[in-house]
């Protein structure tokens, strides 16, 4: 989708709006990264205060795909660092949103990928590899599902069932 707003998918939809296949996350994520604007086929997974599992979907090839993290909204560690960010960039992923915090913020808004997290924090993750990878996941407010599409800009993040255009 070439450079459409979020609020114009919003205007050119009202009937996927009403029928709930097009869904607005609430605006509680601050935005990281160079590239505000993206959009892509959703990859889900749940983790909590863990980064393993992070790390491992980065390092591979992202084809535009976003990667939707729920950490639980965990605001006392960063499951997502600037290592795996500059990986992600080099692998194609066209964004990350995370239900938790990041660190390494200078890193990360050096990277041409969006970011979307909830916060910053200095105290990195644990390592255990536990979590749930391609599952649907409720953030935001919003239940989003494996294959789904995100659109993100600086006026907010959309999910919806199919890949649109306006």
């Amino acid at each position: 989708m070439a450079l459409v707003t979020t609020a114009e998918v919003c205007d050119a939809n009202p009937q996927l709006i009403v029928s709930g296949e097009l869904r607005a996350l609430q605006p509680i994520f601050k935005i990281y990264g160079r590239r505000q604007v993206f959009s892509g086929p959703v990859v889900t997974l749940k983790v909590f205060e863990d980064n393993v599992l992070v790390r491992e979907f980065l390092e591979e090839k992202g084809n535009g795909r976003v990667l939707v993290v729920d950490g639980g909204g965990s605001l006392r560690c960063a499951i997502l660092g600037g290592n795996p960010v500059v990986q992600a960039q080099n692998n194609g992923w066209a964004g990350i949103i995370v239900n938790g915090c990041v660190r390494d913020v200078d890193e990360i808004n050096g990277c041409d990928i969006g970011v979307r997290a909830l916060a910053s924090h200095p105290m990195k993750a644990n390592k255990k590899g536990i979590g749930e990878k391609h599952v649907p996941i409720i953030i935001a407010g919003t239940r989003i599902c494996d294959g789904e599409w995100l659109y993100a800009d600086t006026d907010g993040i959309l999910i919806s069932k199919m890949e649109l255009s306006v």
